[in-house]
């Protein structure tokens, strides 16, 4: 794949290469088969359990999978077993922060708006630790989802911030994401690759 464009300031040229960047990377990844999709998937797993197994237990936000990416489920329902809590973000408004409901694996399922399985119901409460979905990414820990902008909006509310853990496959690494003063960088990456901070 071609290196993406040098960095250029202006605004719709920016807009425009990041909608480029992620109809690239949303379809190379649905060109994963399945085979790939579990080894990888194997991996990511692998290195978030070691990752997490040096933490106490407290409260993980992850999403449920959506267009191919990587189903963190059954990981975190082992985590609950342990004692952890997890939930999962449900969007209430548009251009709003996100609340989070918790999730268990019996938990009843609804979809909202957009498609994206999320709890009927369950209380709300405030995650430490969040898993988000990679549509693309670059090194520096700038990540692109699907250009809603809920998770920046739903970070940035949040006080204190929960640590930001991006997931997703190698495939979804870019150069640069062209970061816009919204975006908010992560605070670890994790791929099949392994477990990285951002370099800053």
């Amino acid at each position: 794949m071609a290196s993406p464009p040098s960095f250029v300031k202006d605004a719709a040229d920016s807009a425009a290469f990041r909608t480029a960047l992620r109809e690239e990377k949303l379809a190379a990844r649905r060109a994963l088969d399945a085979a790939a999709h579990a080894a990888h998937s194997a991996r990511i797993e692998a290195h978030l359990r070691a990752w997490l197994g040096t933490r106490p237990p407290a409260c993980l936000a992850f999403c449920a999978p959506f267009r191919n990416e990587f189903d963190a489920r059954p990981l975190v329902a082992e985590l609950i077993a342990q004692g952890w809590q997890a939930a999962m973000p449900v969007v209430i408004a548009v251009d709003a922060p996100m609340i989070f409901r918790v999730w268990t694996p019996d938990a009843t399922m609804t979809t909202d708006r957009y498609g994206l399985p999320i709890p009927a119901g369950g209380a709300e409460v405030t995650p430490d630790i969040v898993l988000l979905p990679l549509v693309a990414f670059d090194a520096a820990g700038f990540r692109l989802g699907y250009g809603g902008g809920y998770f920046d909006r739903t970070l940035a509310a949040l006080i204190p911030r929960p640590l930001a853990i991006g997931v997703g496959f190698e495939l979804a690494r870019a150069d640069s994401i062209r970061p816009q003063p919204h975006d908010l960088p992560l605070d670890l990456l994790v791929t099949e690759a392994g477990a990285t901070i951002p370099a800053r």
